[in-house]
């Protein structure tokens, strides 16, 4: 009897599940208007948005003359208190969970016709909406 005694709370401790009050995140997070490159964390208000990778980057390059201007499209990671989601953003447009609206709103360096442009290059900034 002694034993089942002390392996009750042992027991119902072990089944808690601890919620953050703040976004768990690999890295200290940037402050917000930084321009950041793939895999730098930036805070933005109480979430902390990731870029992952660039899915799409097919904006008209600076030197040619195009039909269609193109898009840049970038895997983003957003962790808030408790959650986490992962999505496809472009730039110039809005994305919106968890009663928080997040915007793209610049991929450097521009896009030129003679290469293409590594992963480290890349510098983005996000804007809280």
């Amino acid at each position: 009897m002694k034993r089942l005694t002390l392996l009750a709370p042992a027991i119902f401790l072990a089944s808690c599940v601890v919620v953050p009050d703040a976004p768990n995140v690999a890295g200290t997070p940037l402050p917000e208007g930084s321009a950041i490159a793939l895999g730098q964390p930036v805070r933005l208000g109480e979430i902390v948005v990731t870029p992952q990778a660039v899915k799409e980057d097919s904006r008209c390059p600076v030197n040619a003359r195009c039909v269609w201007a193109g898009r840049l499209v970038v895997t983003t990671r957003i962790d808030g208190a408790g959650w986490r989601d992962t999505t496809d953003i472009q730039l110039g447009e809005t994305f919106g969970t968890h009663g928080h609206v997040i915007a793209l709103v610049s991929g450097e360096p521009a896009k030129t016709a003679e290469q293409d442009t590594p992963p480290r290059s890349y510098r983005l900034v996000y804007e809280l909406r």
